[in-house]
């Protein structure tokens, strides 16, 4: 009897989960019809955003909020990776157990910060530090990837350690017994051993840097605006959003959910191809 209601308990967890994933992407479908009638796939690539008077439609298009989230998420994973995978292997094979535990415990303690504190944060005291050291007004891409990486640092991090320390001390005590040093135990036993942990917090992190709202609100600028360097403010998906989706009707309303359903499909490509690249998967 308990095992039959386990069974069907969790089919029907894994079946509502499918079933919310297609929900959102009809209602998102759906509410952009109206934009997808009067623009077709011309909106991804038009750069203008510029509501009309009284009856007129207006002109919506989104090429510059989809290329701000997309280079402000690679500015963030460009940085983040190398220094969290630096951090999982310095408190899994490097330091001490006095050491490990309370960094450990600040780095979790890290992905507890609410993001608007960290965008006032950025704002306040690292976009000066980025304009004195990079130029430009200190409010742009650069600023917000650079306080996203510190965002999505801990996420990856805690993953990637709690991944590594899954490795059996017998293959390292294996690898060193034949002669291996640290660094070709960590890269040639460690690393893949914990592979699909590690693929999978770079995933988790890369979700979270797609939709990261707040913080970004505060440092990219909000300005629809091409950028020709990475210091230049701009805007992206879930800021541009966030600041006005409120007051918004009719054809501005529906290229909102258009935009939505642009970040959904991004998120759900770039995440799909990902894990089956990475896994030694193939996509069918």
């Amino acid at each position: 009897m308990g095992g039959k209601l386990f069974r069907n308990f969790s089919f029907f967890s894994a079946t509502l989960s499918f079933f919310l994933l297609i929900g959102i992407f009809a209602i998102l479908f759906t509410y952009a019809q109206e934009a997808l009638h009067a623009f077709g796939f011309d909106f991804l690539w038009t750069e203008d955003w510029e509501p009309g008077e009284d009856d007129e439609g207006g002109i919506f298009g989104g090429y510059i909020p989809i290329i701000g989230t997309l280079l402000s998420t690679i500015i963030a994973m460009l940085i983040a990776t190398p220094l969290a995978m630096g951090i999982a292997i310095f408190l899994t094979e490097i330091a001490s157990q006095n050491v490990a535990k309370p960094v450990s415990i600040a780095i979790e303690l890290l992905a507890a910060i609410p993001s608007i504190i960290y965008g006032m944060w950025g704002l306040f005291y690292f976009a000066p530090i980025v304009q004195s050291t990079f130029g430009g007004n200190g409010v742009g891409l650069l600023t917000a990837g650079i306080v996203l990486a510190i965002m999505i640092i801990p996420f990856m991090a805690a993953i990637t350690r709690d991944s590594m320390n899954t490795t059996p001390e017998v293959l390292k005590e294996s690898a060193y017994a034949m002669g291996a040093t640290k660094f070709e135990v960590i890269k040639d036993v460690i690393m893949p051993y914990s592979k699909g942990g590690i693929i999978g917090s770079i995933i988790l992190a890369l979700g979270r840097a797609l939709g990261e709202t707040m913080a970004v609100a505060f440092l990219i600028g909000s300005v629809m605006s091409t950028v020709s360097k990475v210091t230049d403010p701009t805007t992206s998906i879930p800021v541009l959003l966030a600041n006005n989706f409120a007051e918004s009707e009719d054809l501005e309303m529906s290229s909102m959910y258009f935009l939505a359903l642009v970040l959904f499909v991004v998120s759900f490509a770039i995440i799909s191809i990902a894990k089956f690249y990475f896994l030694g998967k193939k996509v069918k």
